[in-house]
């Protein structure tokens, strides 16, 4: 069963196409990665998903439910959530404080209720803490929750990513070049969180430039390439697909 389904979209800058009548379903439960050269278009298609950007044209469905053009806020509370290639943890708070965040949209007290300090914001506020607990846990980041999140080192910082969007307890699960800046323990370590997170019942669709972590954990994969779609399947098949060999080592495709 598919839970995201793209059909034919667009977005351009100016002249240029950046992504380009793209379709592909993400199903339920499973890993999906999205790859192809710098300037494929693949960080354009995740924040057309996402609500960053609007697209120019197509459609997006989740849950079967329309999200084409939806603001941030409200794909995130359909239940998508995301990480970024660039990490953007709030420096000035703690780790505790940043996973917290990640949870305000499950939050159901309102601003009056939160000011006046209401029995039941008080006990709303315990449980997200608990929570963020939890999930700093999950990540081996429980010993620095108090600590500013701008002084953990850049694995941390990127498990504190982590455990902010799963606060949202998504069902799908963007990843933009996790493994960006990561060494090879950490990049090991990374694999078995992501499929840890899919064991969990979230579904994750991956954006990542480390070819062997994306065979070793996708079920599926879509190749891009100047905004369009070059392929799709299963990593075998993707990994000995001329045209994406083509793409990637650079020469023209071997003609029969």
């Amino acid at each position: 069963m598919a839970l995201l389904e793209v059909n034919n979209l667009c977005r351009s800058f100016g002249g240029l196409r950046a992504v380009n009548n793209v379709s592909f379903r993400v199903n339920t439960g499973t890993i999906k990665a999205v790859i192809g050269p710098n300037g494929a278009g693949k960080t354009t298609l995740f924040n057309l998903i996402a609500g960053a950007l609007k697209p120019d044209g197509g459609s997006i469905l989740f849950n079967g439910r329309s999200i084409y053009g939806l603001p941030p806020f409200r794909v995130a509370a359909a239940g998508i959530s995301r990480t970024f290639q660039n990490i953007k943890l709030f420096g000035n708070m703690t780790v505790a404080e940043n996973i917290m965040v990640g949870r305000h949209t499950r939050s159901g007290s309102g601003f009056a209720a939160s000011m006046l300090s209401l029995p039941r914001t008080r006990r709303e506020e315990r449980e997200i803490a608990e929570r963020a607990a939890e999930l700093a846990r999950l990540f081996g980041i429980e010993d620095v929750l108090d600590a500013g999140a701008a002084s953990l080192d850049f694995g941390r910082q990127r498990a504190v990513e982590f455990a902010r969007a799963l606060a949202s307890e998504p069902q799908l699960l963007l990843l933009d070049e996790p493994a960006a800046g990561l060494n090879i323990y950490e990049t090991n370590e990374l694999a078995k969180r992501i499929v840890r997170i899919r064991d969990m019942g979230i579904t994750i669709l991956l954006i990542e430039h480390d070819m062997s972590l994306v065979m070793d954990i996708s079920d599926e994969i879509a190749v891009l390439s100047y905004g369009e779609k070059i392929a799709e399947g299963p990593p075998c098949n993707v990994r000995n697909n001329p045209q994406v060999i083509a793409v990637y080592l650079g020469g023209d495709v071997a003609q029969d």
